[in-house]
């Protein structure tokens, strides 16, 4: 087996084998010309995410600069994600991420990781385990996830926590290590935003 194909298996590998490398440059490329583009080039920035991830459901957006290690080639966004300024999705293997999902600024999403062990680490051995976000979430700004964690649909992660293990569906969860604060509940059909009502 291959360094390539140990990219979605979970086994250590090395990520700066020639082979790998070639395949992630091009790929890099067309990040590249994503992050180039201007503000009003809204149907080219479309295109190439079409191009660049390996699914995109309709109105999604990423607001440049967009940082991947695989340039977004191992990420399936459903339908009406957006993410804003500066999101980091360390892609060597999958991430998946579910319709309706809001990234605040400067998140980041890790499916990658090294040993423990210094004497793997000093040979540069890497392993890749999936990410998955649910439907409905709302990742606060900067919040990192980190490799294997599943995050349950209409779940809030707030900014600046440190998710290393996987949260349940319907909660706020906050912290470092992010941990379930409360359910999301009737007063959140009240209130938006501490006394303010909701009034549509």
């Amino acid at each position: 087996m291959g360094e390539r194909d140990k990219l979605h298996t979970g086994d250590l590998y090395l990520p700066n084998d020639p082979d790998v490398i070639e395949e992630q440059l091009g790929y890099m490329e067309l990040l590249y010309d994503y992050n180039q583009t201007r503000p009003r080039e809204q149907e080219r920035r479309q295109a190439l995410l079409r191009r660049m991830l390996a699914e995109v459901g309709e109105e999604c957006w990423i607001e440049p600069p967009f940082h991947a290690n695989w340039g977004g080639r191992h990420v399936h966004f459903g339908k009406g994600v957006y993410a804003n300024y500066g999101l980091t999705l360390v892609d060597d293997t999958h991430i998946y991420v579910g319709d309706y999902t809001m990234f605040g600024p400067h998140v980041t999403v890790a499916t990658a990781g090294h040993p423990i062990l210094p004497e793997l680490r000093e040979k540069q051995y890497q392993y890749n385990m999936p990410v998955r976000i649910g439907r409905n979430c709302w990742i606060g700004a900067g919040a990192i996830i980190l490799p294997g964690v599943t995050i349950g649909d209409d779940t809030v992660v707030g900014a600046g926590s440190v998710v290393t293990r996987d949260l349940p569906e319907g909660v706020v969860a906050v912290g470092n290590p992010c941990r379930v604060l409360r359910p999301v509940g009737e007063r959140d059909r009240q209130f938006y935003f501490r006394d303010r009502p909701v009034r549509l």
